[in-house]
């Protein structure tokens, strides 16, 4: 087995930029050689199939975070005893032995029915990865100002979860996610088609929400949050046990469409669903929320239909997505960075396109 030496070891410790300081590397090396000892032993022993190398990066990695972890709460004089303990050293290698060879050799993976190499995946996540990127460069977490982009970057990286998941093929658990995409979806798609004003509301709503959960830790301000509350359900026609449903989608009755619809309720469903215009994925919603509350088909779904309709779902979700980043965030950038953009739209949307309808015949002829 290729040994590092101490030199060499430092190197890579210094590269992780681990929480280590110098003075304690020494433990890290002891601890390391120890371990290819401990390895080398079981291989010469025949208790795995041969081991042709290791992967030293891997190993120095596990002891670092079990030396940081182990002794995060010493005092410096703890931690020299720590450093020349007999037992803590064996100890240490031992953990880091056991856990490098059982998921180096012996790691569970689900079935996978794709990798983050093939252009399904690959280009998709190219994108996610580009437009977060971009999405970083601005003020982020201040709901007055940066509500839009915060459900942006919420939206994307939780598309960008749900497709990691499908990879590691988790595909009833990316499926459920996706029903958290689709809410985030159809409320960005609103906020950013009626601008500031409903924005102001739904911000408002917010503050409800914090009042119902007991957040506000001013007394008297909570009591008149609250009586805000009852007045403009009154005005509403809704009684006290609407107070939920009216503090998490009462910001609706500011749309016209909300208001006109014949079977309009305060919810997911008959509400924030319908007048975003995604109501076309209800039955899907339907079905991952059976998902997310333990029904048979949890456990029994059809894996390839799931991935595959998974797969299309956040496909369809990223095109109006990226609309959405196009038009709200593209005027806000520097000519360069338009153009950077543009650029990479041009060479990777449209194969997006393409794989996205190659990928949903293969779901029409599952069916």
């Amino acid at each position: 087995m290729n040994i590092l030496s101490k030199e060499q070891v430092n190197l890579v410790i210094k590269s992780l930029n681990a929480p280590v300081k110098e003075e304690n590397y020494g433990f890290i090396y002891d601890v390391y050689t120890r371990t290819i000892t401990g390895i080398t032993e079981l291989n010469d022993a025949n208790v795995f199939s041969k081991i042709n190398g290791v992967n030293n990066f891997d190993i120095i990695s596990y002891i670092c975070g079990e030396y940081v972890y182990l002794t995060r709460n010493f005092s410096d004089e703890k931690i020299k005893e720590f450093n020349t303990d007999e037992n803590s050293l064996n100890t240490v290698a031992s953990f880091v032995a056991d856990k490098y060879l059982s998921f180096s050799m012996f790691n569970y993976h689900e079935k996978k029915l794709t990798n983050k190499y093939l252009p399904p995946v690959s280009t998709l996540n190219l994108y996610y990865n580009f437009i977060l990127n971009v999405l970083n460069t601005y003020q982020q977490n201040d709901p007055s100002t940066t509500l839009v982009i915060d459900l942006l970057v919420k939206s994307i990286s939780i598309s960008r979860c749900v497709l990691n998941l499908l990879v590691d093929g988790y595909f009833t658990e990316a499926f459920a996610t996706w029903r958290t995409l689709h809410e985030c979806e159809c409320t960005i798609i609103l906020l950013n088609k009626h601008g500031q004003g409903l924005i102001d509301t739904y911000l408002k709503h917010m503050k409800y929400a914090i009042a119902y959960k007991n957040g506000i830790s001013n007394k008297e301000e909570q009591d008149q949050i609250f009586v805000q509350i009852k007045k403009e359900m009154a005005d509403h026609g809704l009684k006290s046990k609407d107070m939920k449903k009216y503090i998490e989608y009462g910001w609706l009755y500011d749309l016209k469409e909300f208001n006109d619809l014949p079977n309009g309720k305060l919810n997911f469903k008959d509400g924030l669903e319908v007048v975003s215009g995604l109501d076309a994925y209800g039955t899907s919603y339907n079905i991952s929320s059976e998902i997310v509350h333990a029904t048979p088909l949890m456990l029994y779904a059809n894996n390839s239909n799931l991935y595959i309709t998974t797969l299309i779902l956040i496909y369809e979700s990223f095109f109006r997505l990226e609309k959405i980043f196009i038009d709200y965030i593209m005027p806000r950038v520097n000519k360069n960075s338009l153009d950077v953009y543009l650029k990479m739209r041009k060479l990777y949307y449209s194969y997006l396109v393409r794989i996205y309808n190659s990928e949903k015949s293969k779901l029409t002829n599952n069916n």
